[in-house]
């Protein structure tokens, strides 16, 4: 006799086979914990370094000045130390999963997580050419959140809860200019350490 399968373990299995087709699933919620604890670092560096000079919007006279900053270092330093990082999480937990880390689904998160950040990010170069730095912090959590929440689509959903909250930091920023590096260290630090270890207690744990 002819054993029957049960439908509704048939439709899971569908299910899960579309899903890991269509989204990306490889994130790691460590690499959202190590970002965080980079951005949480350079956020402590870019501190001392505010505090050790007074730094205003005309003590820096053209567009060049910013990119030969510390600040502006620091930032980028610390931006590659974190892609790198959460590459090599990525990379250990696709491995581990045995699935392609370059394949269609990757493709297009990257591509809905990179073009609001292009788009920001040209956005942002001219409102620091324009002098308004007080908007730049706002500007990268609104910019940040709104790529995430994009890119979520094609990712593990979770994902966009993060962006809500950055996008929520971002737009309070907007109301406190003046204190833009804690809004940076809460939604580049605090938020993806937490984000990161729910990730992982969530995906990753049962995987280990």
């Amino acid at each position: 006799m002819t054993q029957l399968t049960d439908p509704f373990s048939s439709l899971n299995e569908i299910k899960s086979m579309m899903e890991k087709s269509s989204r990306f699933l490889s994130l790691s919620g460590l690499s959202g914990v190590a970002a965080g604890l980079i951005g949480l670092a350079g956020a402590g560096f870019a501190y001392l370094e505010l505090n050790s000079q007074q730094y205003e919007a005309k003590d820096i006279p053209s567009l060049d000045g910013y990119f030969t900053s510390p600040l502006f270092c620091i930032a980028i330093v610390t931006l590659i130390i974190s892609m790198l990082v959460g590459f090599l999480f990525t990379y250990l937990k696709s491995k581990k999963l045995q699935s392609t880390l370059w394949n269609h689904a990757s493709r297009r998160m990257l591509i809905n997580l990179g073009l609001p950040l292009v788009a920001g990010g040209l956005y942002l170069l001219k409102l620091m050419d324009l002098g308004y730095i007080s908007m730049i912090a706002p500007g990268c959590l609104l910019f940040y959140g709104l790529a995430l929440v994009n890119a979520s689509k094609y990712t593990l959903g979770d994902i966009r809860y993060l962006g809500y909250i950055e996008i929520g930091l971002g737009a309070i920023n907007l109301l406190l200019p003046g204190y833009g590096l804690y809004f940076w260290a809460l939604g580049f630090g605090v938020a993806h350490i937490l984000y990161g270890g729910y990730m992982w207690n969530k995906y990753d744990k049962k995987s280990s």
